[in-house]
């Protein structure tokens, strides 16, 4: 079947279907769960292949149970997310009888496109919304990830027909065609520059597109924090996937004092968690050549503009002459702004020190870049909290951790202007997904003549026109 053949079916099975009862969304996303929970190790398995080496315990954390635990909160709440919501409406329609309320239907077919840096995960999460919301699903996933890819176009049909959910695989031509398509809503997870290409895509059709994109998220070591438990959980966020994550601390600001003893926490926290690299089963390599060839590049680069890079090898294993991706974690020092790593997102595991001279100072510097995806605080002093999250914007914020805040199926999941727009995650998923209907039901009385707006005008007309202008 062609693109456009699948989206006709799902379109038509969706259109037929209608209204999509709470037992049939709850099917879908228990299938959805079992697709996953029954091919645990075969996922966890393509996606090491996939990227030359994950640990599976890291994938069955973040990929399967992380895939699961949305799907399981959504079943829980679906019954309540779907009941309507009452308004109130303006005096004295309410007493006349008039009654107000919102219905969330559902809006048709979604498409989600796929990154491959978690390629089950940032499906199934997609997946899990817009089945609750009453969807059906289109899928086009990473051509990074073809084995996974695959994976998925086996297993599906198993579980779903294909004019419920479909997988779609494919290079760029395949992306672009799969954009373009008249989806009733569309997701996009990857690099901004990729996201404005695909908005553009979907103008044509005036398809409303929810992208989650990446950026600079910055961490800040402020006033009274712990550093040794703030540089072990940077590390950690930092080196989990091997920094390829939309959410990874891309950069930290440092009090000048304490720039030392935050590399150093960083250092022992990264060889603690990773005392060898090249064999290591729990650590992760770069997804490809290129990326591992650009990552090399932006350090040259650095060291080229005066940067000094600070290479944690614990072992001191000789990486660099290696038949594989494992990239240690490099910390760079004396950072300026023209160079790229400071410029783009890194999506690996580099982590530039930017000194800093007051919390006025750090804020500045980052609203001098575009808003970040995340954004991470480590104090104990309240007030500075305040001023950091008042006076900085945004898609979300782990105060004295790194990445958490995307893990709370409660809070909405999201990023602004360049990191994104619109957000997922529980009921604000089902919301993104949901169409909500607006309802009036008016009672018998002919409101319009007694409010006097019903022609033909009259006396009290004015009087009426007089009510509603009035401050």
């Amino acid at each position: 079947m062609t693109l456009t053949d699948i989206l006709a079916a799902q379109r038509s099975a969706f259109t037929a279907e209608l209204p999509v009862d709470a037992a049939t969304r709850k099917d879908r996303l228990r299938r959805a769960a079992a697709m996953i929970r029954d091919h645990g190790d075969r996922f966890c398995s393509a996606m090491s292949e996939d990227f030359g080496h994950r640990s599976p315990y890291q994938s069955m954390i973040t990929d399967i149970a992380g895939s699961i635990a949305p799907i399981a909160y959504a079943l829980k709440h679906v019954d309540r997310w779907m009941r309507r919501e009452k308004r109130k409406l303006e005096f004295p329609l309410g007493l006349l009888g008039a009654r107000g309320w919102i219905e969330y239907q559902p809006k048709g077919v979604v498409g989600v496109i796929a990154p491959w840096n978690f390629p089950v995960n940032l499906v199934m999460g997609p997946i899990a919304g817009a089945f609750a919301a009453g969807n059906r699903v289109m899928v086009k996933t990473s051509e990074f990830t073809p084995a996974t890819a695959a994976l998925f176009e086996e297993v599906a049909p198993r579980y779903f027909a294909t004019d419920e959910l479909a997988f779609v695989s494919g290079g760029a031509d395949v992306g672009q065609a799969f954009a373009a398509l008249p989806f009733d809503h569309l997701l996009f997870t990857g690099a901004t520059g990729i996201g404005r290409h695909i908005l553009h895509a979907a103008a044509d059709n005036l398809t409303p597109v929810t992208l989650e994109l990446g950026g600079k998220s910055p961490a800040i070591i402020g006033k009274g924090a712990d550093l040794p438990r703030a540089t072990e959980r940077i590390a950690m966020g930092k080196m989990l996937n091997a920094g390829q994550i939309c959410l990874a601390p891309d950069y930290v600001l440092v009090p000048e004092a304490q720039e030392q003893a935050v590399v150093d926490g960083l250092t022992r926290a990264a060889g603690a968690m990773y005392p060898t690299l090249l064999d290591n089963p729990d650590y992760t390599a770069i997804i490809n050549d290129r990326h591992h060839q650009r990552l090399t590049d932006w350090i040259d680069d650095a060291r080229a503009k005066g940067a000094r890079v600070e290479v944690v090898n614990p072992a001191n294993e000789a990486i660099a002459t290696a038949n594989g991706r494992k990239m240690p974690l490099h910390i760079v020092r004396d950072v300026t702004d023209d160079m790229i790593l400071m410029q783009e997102e890194i999506f690996g595991p580099v982590l530039p020190i930017v000194r800093y001279d007051g919390i006025d100072a750090a804020i500045d510097r980052i609203n001098r870049g575009g808003r970040p995806l995340g954004l991470y605080h480590f104090s104990e002093d309240a007030a500075e909290q305040r001023q950091v999250l008042d006076r900085t914007i945004s898609g979300g914020v782990t105060l004295n951790d790194v990445v958490f805040h995307v893990s709370m199926e409660d809070l909405p999941f999201g990023g602004v202007g360049p990191s994104g727009m619109g957000s997922y995650h529980g009921i604000h998923g089902f919301r993104t997904f949901s169409h909500a209907k607006a309802v009036l039901r008016q009672p018998r009385i002919d409101v319009a003549k007694l409010a006097g707006i019903k022609p033909p005008y009259g006396k009290a007309i004015p009087a009426a026109i007089k009510r509603q202008i009035r401050s």
